[in-house]
């Protein structure tokens, strides 16, 4: 699936041994914090798929402009900023640069080590002229001083005397199309919704620039947003060899340049200090400040010394975070990466969102989406709690604008945006974007798994049940109430009352604008159930902390009652011929997409097929349904999640990166364990082996959120429902093991499956109840407790096909049948005499 020639398996380093030019590897090999992300640029700096260099936030505005406008479409558009580049430490031998494409490199080998959190690559060169050049430079962005990033560069001729000139620059890449930018690669013609928009006008505005010394800085205004960013980068030069510098400084570059007669075998070595500070309104000097003193302190303190604790943060993110899959290096590899991309994506992200590609690319537009709540949020609450809280505050933060938005589409509380960076609503495209309300659901729903996690009752009482006040209140006015005809004969009083919700659209984009979508029926329900009892909890609780929520609220009496009573009359829909629930109220009667005779060159359908065309069909970008089943899984039976399964994964596409990790967990669930296997390498490989061809625009970050998912709720069979830990694992027949530590109400767990057991030890904290398969255990620390499996679960061979519905028919006696649509190349013309 991989490359194992260029990427050879290291279960603890993403190792790559030849060079080779494109967005994969820059994306791969990316370094950040969830504040800042650096791309996995070459220090040359010249041809990239995307010179990124990214702060989390940091992001301009522009007028959307609709072909055809209509009351209550976004208005305003974001997009992430490509912050000043200061990657670039560009090498001259002879006055002669290294240019990859005409270079004789006699070694390369760049690793990312993920215990260190340091990116090396160590390369030999040799010039025209036959001299060899051995170069090593190392980056890191620090995890504990979130601001800060340190690059260093050794290089030592090893044959010969040589002049060397070493360029370090700051350049601004936003605004320097055609003169800092670099030459692209891998250029994509074509239509792509997945990828940022592009700002034809000036974006970084300058503002203070100055050079002191080896320091350099430049700061900017964000020409619309109003953001202003600045950075100060400084420079250490260690060498016996003579050298003298020469400094530049305008308002789009600063160079620092090092000419060095370089003597032979003596090294060079240039350290590179480099601080960045955003904001959405601080002064450009002020910030310019902030970043001197960063850099004060971590000169004061030694550049060694970051170095060092950045491989003890790293420690300790392991010792809560790593899971261990024995047997399977080449898993446990790639396992390593995706969790260490959840670090870098969300560790310092401090209050703001997880954009969607963290902070490696630029894909989405820098967006954040309900990605995090439902695939980032669990690993995140069970083994980094801070952070998860830390995400959670940015949806609170965004709460006044969700008041609007809810009040400009006529309901009341509050309707989360469907993409956003400023908590304003910048999807364009309503019917699959702002018609996915379930991202309310979404974030109470990721809320409630938080709390009853963690016991954080206090974060709740603050801020958080703001949130399920608000969401619950959005489902109670875009619900409406139906009751059903009375039985002939009866009293007229026997007419059921059932609560549905309309026009809107779940996680499946291939079907928009439908009357009740069960994954989002399903969801709301709990989010107006968490929403009423957390409401009558605080106000049993505590008196005067419950008057200060009605104060901010205008919480009124009989609201908790009236969320609870539409969600027992949720309507949630049943087909009693297929026994299955259809994903809405008309699913079932679409035709059905042949997924299997589908050519390959017309996937994923949205590149492919205009969206009417496939929104008549029964065909799934990614999982709804399914997903349903997963998260809510205890208000279905085994026999309904398994017929559901058999019907929906046939139609699945899977043209979504968010779709394996979900089949992969109710395919072991239901006991499709090799179908289940395969899925999760769909997820673990998605950019490590660029399975969707987009690799280049960004790290995947939901998909990597997902794999944990699928390893400790999948194989692992974790279930945390109402508040109580169960296990009902279905762990890989060639996987030896599976551990993973668990925080869980203020414990801290290990537990640990083999073919023919399940350990759980209680590492710190009190005494945890759980269940394994139905039978109540309790492990205390020092007191592990061992659990005898005589199996793995149910286990079925092969995989859903649609053949057997074959002789299915819907509810109106009319057969299933299943088709492709015809591409028309050419449409005839009817003649006169026609």
């Amino acid at each position: 699936m991989i490359d194992r020639d260029r990427f050879p398996v290291d279960p603890w380093r993403l190792i790559e041994t030849r060079y080779s030019e494109g967005g994969v590897g820059e994306t791969l090999f990316s370094v950040g914090n969830g504040y800042l992300g650096l791309r996995g640029n070459h220090i040359e700096g010249r041809g990239a798929h995307e010179h990124g260099t990214f702060v989390n936030g940091l992001h301009e505005t522009w007028p959307i402009r609709h072909a055809e406008q209509a009351y209550g479409f976004a208005e305003v558009g974001q997009t992430i900023v490509n912050a000043p580049d200061a990657k670039v430490m560009r090498v001259y031998v002879d006055d002669e640069p290294i240019s990859f494409d005409v270079a004789d490199v006699r070694e390369y080998r760049r690793t990312l080590d993920m215990r260190t959190g340091v990116l090396e690559r160590v390369l030999l060169w040799e010039t025209p002229s036959g001299k060899r050049v051995r170069m090593r430079d190392e980056r890191l962005v620090s995890f504990e001083e979130r601001h800060l990033a340190i690059l260093r560069l050794e290089v030592v001729v090893e044959n010969s005397d040589a002049p060397v000139t070493i360029s370090c620059q700051l350049l601004n890449r936003q605004d320097g199309a055609g003169v800092y930018a670099g030459t692209p690669v891998e250029a994509k013609k074509g239509f792509d919704p997945r990828k940022a928009e592009k700002i034809t006008e000036r974006v970084l505005e300058p503002a203070e620039h100055w050079q002191d010394g080896l320091r350099s800085a430049l700061s900017y205004s964000v020409a619309a947003s109003g953001m202003t960013v600045a950075v100060v980068a400084d420079h250490i030069i260690e060498t016996e060899n003579e050298y003298t510098s020469r400094t530049l400084i305008d308002p789009d570059i600063a160079k620092n340049v090092f000419r060095v007669q370089a003597k032979v075998g003596v090294p060079i070595t240039i350290t590179k200090l480099v601080s960045y500070h955003s904001s959405r309104g601080v002064p450009p000097r002020e910030l310019v400040d902030r970043c001197r003193r960063s850099l004060d302190r971590v000169m004061a303190e030694g550049v060694d010394s970051r170095f060092t604790r950045q491989a003890e943060w790293l420690e300790a993110f392991w010792d809560r975070s790593d899971v261990q899959i024995g047997g399977r290096d080449d898993i446990q590899q790639a396992t390593r990466w995706c969790l260490f991309q959840l670090a870098q994506a969300s560790a310092r992200a401090d209050g703001s969102g997880v954009p969607a590609k963290g902070l490696t690319g630029s894909g989405y537009s820098g967006h954040y989406f309900w990605d995090t709540e439902i695939y980032v949020l669990p690993f995140l609450t069970y083994t980094s709690p801070q952070w998860a809280r830390n995400a959670l505050r940015a949806r609170v933060h965004m709460l006044p604008a969700a008041r609007r938005r809810a009040a400009q589409l006529n309901e009341a509380g509050a309707l989360f945006p469907w993409r956003t960076i400023n908590g304003e609503e910048a999807s364009a495209y309503y019917a699959a974007g702002t018609a996915q309300y379930h991202i309310n659901a979404d974030v109470s729903f990721a809320l409630g798994k938080y709390v009853r996690a963690t016991g954080d009752e206090d974060f709740l009482r603050r801020e958080g049940i703001d949130v399920a006040i608000e969401t619950a209140r959005l489902w109670a006015t875009l619900g409406f109430w139906r009751t059903s005809q009375a039985m002939p004969g009866s009293d007229g009083h026997d007419g059921v009352e059932t609560f549905h919700i309309h026009g809107v659209t779940g996680p499946d984009e291939y079907t928009t604008v439908v009357n009740d979508n069960l994954y989002t029926n399903v969801m709301a329900r709990y989010n107006l159930r968490y929403a009423a009892r957390v409401v009558r909890e605080a106000q049993e609780a505590n008196g005067e902390e419950f008057a200060r929520v009605v104060e901010r609220t205008g919480l009124g009496e009989g609201e908790a009652d009236a969320w609870e009573r539409a969600a027992d009359a949720m309507f949630i829909p049943y087909s009693e011929a297929l026994g299955i629930h259809p994903q809405d109220s008309l699913f079932l009667e679409r035709e059905v997409w042949d997924l299997a005779h589908t050519p390959a060159d017309q996937r994923p359908l949205l590149l492919h097929f205009h969206p009417l065309v496939i929104y008549r069909f029964q065909v799934l970008k990614q999982a709804d349904v399914v997903l349903a089943l997963f998260l809510q899984g205890n208000h279905f039976t085994p026999e309904e999640k398994k017929a559901d399964f058999d019907y929906y994964d046939p139609l699945t596409t899977g043209d979504s990166t968010l779709s394996a990790v979900v089949q992969s967990i109710l395919a072991a669930e239901v006991g499709y364990q090799d179908l289940a296997l395969r899925y999760f390498e769909q997820s673990l490989f998605v950019d490590l082996h660029d399975l969707h061809h987009n690799a280049s625009d960004g790290v995947h970050v939901a998909s990597a959120g997902g794999v944990w998912t699928a390893l400790v709720s999948g194989f692992g069979g974790m279930r945390d429902w109402a508040g109580e830990l169960s296990f009902d694992p279905r762990l890989p027949a060639d996987w030896t093991s599976l551990s993973y530590p668990l925080q869980w109400q203020g414990s801290a767990l290990q537990v640990t499956l083999t073919a023919d057991q399940l350990r759980v030890h209680v590492r710190v904290g009190e005494p945890v109840p759980f269940t394994v398969r139905g039978e109540a255990y309790i492990a205390s620390a020092g007191e592990d407790v061992v659990v005898p499996l005589a199996d793995q679960g149910p286990v079925i061979p092969g995989r859903p096909t649609l053949r057997q519905f074959a002789n299915a028919v819907r509810e109106d006696g009319t057969l299933l049948s299943a088709s492709v649509p015809v591409i028309t190349t050419a449409i005839p013309v009817i003649g006169a005499d026609d």
